[in-house]
């Protein structure tokens, strides 16, 4: 098969503000190198993808997502937080599974990533052992996603002790072992708890491990009922230890003033829109980003209670924003005239503002020549998308899952005409459902000992 692929007559979004859009134009690619975008590319020894009928886009950059809980997906969509983390947490499900059932979980998550057109992820890890750690990376290098696999501490009982520590031996190991280059799919993040569920003390030292290991460092913080009362970002801030690597997951409640210095120092906040508001974190503070100079990103966080794809976020993210603006409109007995962020902004998040919170915007998020050619492409015949008027607002208002015909990692096909390549779903399933009893079992004794 020829290194050269020429994608011909799409709608192509670039994302990028020098190139702009095309009603249609084709790409050419070079192993994984996007080297061309126009209107008509006239170049032979190529395989040659057809367009036509297709939204051709970056594919989505998910900031957030614990991806191992593909194993106990729609588990919990009646969970408030607390109650998520009681059962996820607290040693339970979370430090229940065998290094192999670590490996389905992270295999299976990142596949329905892919199927759903994500093809970039950060999996915000639980570690039980460093197997468990080697299993879940074989696992995202086996689905053929890019991602930063994010090096957390244990989902037991220790997760909760202000005084665990991460494991920074076993971090260096990974780094060693697997994250050498740079120039690879995978890259590495920490997974810390921060200064909101760990002594200051080892916030401190975790942040120092991962600017050594250079890993974005990202943590939940700034949500429920601590954020309104630590002042973490204040702290840190104070500390000089914000900076361009470090993602904070959620602050739905930081004050204003805390939103400002994570702008000004290039941080970047993971916004979770639906679970953000189905759970108790608070209201999403996209907007309060936005107001203070920054740009989120936007994550799935977790399948226990949600689906596992962007399109949702993205829908999520724009009404809950548009809805807080408008609803001070409202109480001043005024009409909304016009609307306070567009689809496109949302298009963003969940792109090129997700690639810059994981320090990979110089290889994916946009589609220009130069970049690694991470893109799908959305048919535009289905029900629901034609006709087509604005490419825009019909992927992020009108699409879903079903509508992603084609996703490329890297120049690499993944998923073609609606279906994904190389995966036995049939073999997955029996694994997946082998390693859900062994999981769910252990649960259910667990909490019969404890009754």
């Amino acid at each position: 098969m020829s290194k050269r692929l020429l994608v011909k007559n799409g709608r192509v979004l670039t994302l990028d503000k020098s190139i702009g859009d095309f009603s249609n134009a084709d790409i050419l690619i070079e192993g994984k190198k996007i080297v061309a975008i126009e209107p008509s590319i006239d170049a032979t020894d190529c395989e040659v993808i057809d367009a036509t009928d297709m939204i051709v886009m970056p594919g989505f950059v998910d900031s957030h997502r614990h991806t191992w809980e593909s194993l106990v997906r729609n588990i919990g969509p009646d969970w408030s937080l607390v109650k998520y983390l009681e059962n996820i947490y607290y040693g339970n499900l979370g430090s229940l599974s065998r290094p192999q059932d670590s490996y389905v979980a992270n295999y299976l998550g990142a596949l329905e990533a892919l199927d759903a057109g994500v093809t970039t992820l950060l999996d915000w890890s639980m570690i039980i052992s460093p197997d468990h750690s080697d299993e879940l990376i074989r696992g995202l290098q086996d689905s053929g996603i890019r991602a930063v696999f994010a090096h957390g501490v244990p989902g037991d009982g220790e997760y909760w002790s202000r005084d665990s520590v991460l494991e920074a031996q076993d971090s260096r190991r990974l780094k060693k072992q697997y994250f050498s280059s740079d120039d690879q799919l995978l890259t590495m993040g920490l997974a810390i708890r921060g200064p909101e569920f760990s002594s200051w003390e080892a916030s401190v030292n975790e942040i120092k491990l991962a600017r050594e290991l250079d890993a974005v460092c990202s943590m939940h913080l700034g949500f429920g009922t601590w954020g309104s009362v630590d002042r973490s970002i204040e702290k840190l801030h104070k500390a000089g230890l914000l900076g361009p690597d470090l993602n904070f997951v959620h602050a739905n409640t930081l004050s204003y003033g805390e939103y400002k210095l994570i702008a000004d120092s290039g941080a970047s906040i993971s916004v979770t829109p639906e679970i953000e508001m189905m759970m108790g974190h608070g209201y999403p503070a996209t907007g309060l980003f936005i107001e203070n100079g920054g740009r989120p990103a936007l994550g799935v966080d977790v399948v226990t209670s949600t689906g596992g794809d962007m399109f949702a976020q993205m829908k999520s993210a724009i009404q809950s924003e548009r809805s807080r603006v408008n609803e001070v409109t409202l109480a001043n007995s005024e009409m909304p005239v016009q609307l306070n962020i567009s689809t496109r902004d949302v298009l963003e998040f969940a792109t090129i503002d997700g690639a810059k919170a994981l320090k990979l915007n110089h290889k994916v998020g946009t589609l220009i020549p130069g970049k690694d050619a991470d893109f799908i492409m959305v048919r535009t015949t289905d029900l629901n998308m034609f006709p087509i008027n604005d490419p825009v607002c019909a992927v992020t208002q009108c699409a879903h899952t079903g509508n992603v015909d084609s996703v490329f990692v890297a120049g690499k096909a993944v998923k073609r005409n609606g279906k994904l390549l190389n995966v036995d779903l049939d073999g997955l399933r029996k694994i997946a459902y082998e390693s859900q009893e062994y999981i769910l079992t252990k649960f259910a004794e667990k909490k019969h000992v404890q009754q």
